[in-house]
């Protein structure tokens, strides 16, 4: 029974989210929104939903564990494991934008996390820090777009030209997708939440492990087929653009909601300082070197990519039941493949510089 509501509580979150930003997307172009703050917030944010309702429902239930695991797993997926598998169907071309602001912001977001854990707790002040940090995030979205796009003005007149009763029927068929959207998600959580408990007693593994692992992927899942379908379908702007948004939606929204809402703040582990939030800054710092050099991530940098999330989540098994081959596979990693890596970054590196001096 355990099982069943498990994966029914992980089709229901899908569900919800596809309900959610389809109605909120279509009310969003209504309003004359444009296509690409449509991208950078309904999409980014909408896929991260799933997230948001399991890490607060848990976090509102005494479970503060499986919240932070949550957001640090599904950070650490969304770039290794969507990131990777997408590079890998198709190059990824990486814009600008995403260069220069998101992804030096996704950053700084993950190092401020660190920060405010090191006292061992992320209370209500920190959570509102970064809610704040959220929507000043989106206001400057919403203003720089529309400072620099003012001819998409007349995008969406299609709109205009329906009648009443059509704009009014469109409108209440998209609140409702938000609606069952909503009511899919909080089910949905509960029942993945209930589901991962279970699992973690069965297994004796810590409920941290199990939000890093199984609900992190469970609630990535939205990030993942719209990462993957967009790089398949050309759109590989919008495949980047939504791992980096969703990350960065999951620490100032799903992690500071999850702790203003919780009744005591989100405990933060010995084990997470250590260890998992560290991965989740050098995966995000790993993206700036690979997205600068040639605006590309090609297919060798997303089976590195997918190879370091196998390794990540080889190594969680291990240290979850002690096992005797922990200490060899951490040498292994860190005295050859993690320099070896880094080595290879660094030579790509200079070498986009020096191309650029040359084209110069």
């Amino acid at each position: 029974m355990t099982e069943l509501l498990f994966i029914l509580g992980l089709l229901f979150l899908i569900a919800g989210a596809e309900l959610l930003v389809r109605g909120a997307s279509r009310l969003a172009a209504a309003a004359g929104v444009t296509p690409l703050i449509i991208g950078l917030t309904v999409v980014a944010f909408g896929t991260s939903f799933p997230e948001l309702a399991v890490s607060m429902m848990s976090a509102m239930s005494g479970h503060a564990d499986l919240a932070l695991g949550n957001v640090i797993g599904s950070n650490i997926f969304n770039v290794l494991f969507i990131l990777g598998l997408s590079a890998m169907i198709v190059p990824l071309v990486v814009s600008r934008q995403l260069v220069w602001l998101d992804v030096p912001l996704m950053i700084a977001v993950s190092v401020l996390t660190l920060l405010i854990s090191l006292d061992g707790k992320i209370g209500r002040l920190d959570g509102f820090l970064l809610v704040t940090g959220l929507v000043g995030y989106t206001t400057f979205l919403f203003y720089h777009n529309k400072r620099n796009n003012k001819q998409t003005a007349g995008n969406h007149k299609e709109t205009t030209l329906q009648n009443p009763t059509s704009r009014l029927r469109s409108h209440a068929a998209n609140v409702f997708s938000i609606v069952s959207g909503l009511i899919l998600l909080v089910a949905g959580s509960q029942w993945l939440i209930d589901g991962a408990i279970v699992f973690a007693s069965r297994l004796a593994v810590s409920e941290m492990v199990i939000g890093l692992t199984i609900v992190a992927a469970g609630t990535s899942l939205p990030e993942a087929a719209t990462s993957i379908v967009a790089g398949i379908r050309g759109e590989r702007d919008i495949a980047v653009g939504n791992v980096v948004g969703s990350n960065i939606f999951n620490i100032l929204a799903v992690l500071g909601l999850s702790s203003l809402f919780s009744p005591d703040g989100i405990i933060v582990a010995p084990a997470a300082l250590r260890f998992d939030i560290p991965i989740m800054i050098a995966v995000a710092v790993a993206c700036l070197p690979i997205f600068f050099t040639g605006h590309l991530i090609a297919r060798w940098e997303g089976f590195l990519f997918f190879g370091y999330y196998a390794a990540y989540t080889i190594y969680l098994i291990l240290f979850a039941s002690a096992h005797s081959a922990l200490p060899a596979f951490s040498r292994v990693m860190l005295m050859y493949v993690i320099p070896l890596t880094a080595l290879t970054i660094l030579i790509m590196f200079i070498r986009a510089i020096r191309n650029g001096n040359r084209n110069n």
